[in-house]
């Protein structure tokens, strides 16, 4: 029988190299931390820089680094928030939300078509699972939080 962490180590190295065949979009390469950044910003209304690095678990400079980079790409604006002007808002620009869009889309196919081999009733169940496990790791004191909330 394998143990629980070779069944999730298998997990995580196939869903791995699926993200990182996803992240080509019109012959840019967005590398997997751009596009989990890109698809934070998309999910929220103009968050900050402090509350997206934190969702993603990334530091502060390290993701800093990372938005000048997505910045000179024309795909993401940092502009400061109105009333702290310390604080520094995120949002897509018109090329950031269609790549955002384009990588969110090659990511539902590629989940569709995993999914696809699997029941009905089996996929509910992992889907149901992988929920249980998510808000497990959220609780436990040795992984990544607040990763998701």
């Amino acid at each position: 029988m394998e143990s629980k962490r070779e069944v999730f180590q298998t997990m995580v190295k196939r869903f791995g190299l699926l993200n990182k065949n996803s992240c080509m979009v019109g012959g840019q390469e967005i590398t997997l931390v751009q596009s989990h950044i890109l698809y934070e910003i998309d999910k929220r209304p103009a968050p900050s820089m402090q509350e997206v690095a934190e969702t993603l678990g990334i530091d502060i400079s390290t993701f800093s680094r990372q938005i000048q980079t997505l910045a000179k790409m024309n795909m993401v604006q940092k502009k400061p928030s109105s009333t702290d002007k310390r604080i520094f808002l995120l949002t897509l620009t018109t090329e950031g939300k269609f790549v955002a869009g384009a990588v969110n889309e090659s990511m539902e196919q590629h989940l569709d078509e995993i999914f696809s081999h699997l029941s009905p009733f089996e996929q509910e169940t992992v889907l149901h699972s992988m929920k249980v496990l998510n808000e497990a790791m959220a609780k436990s004191l040795v992984c990544c939080k607040p990763i998701f909330k």
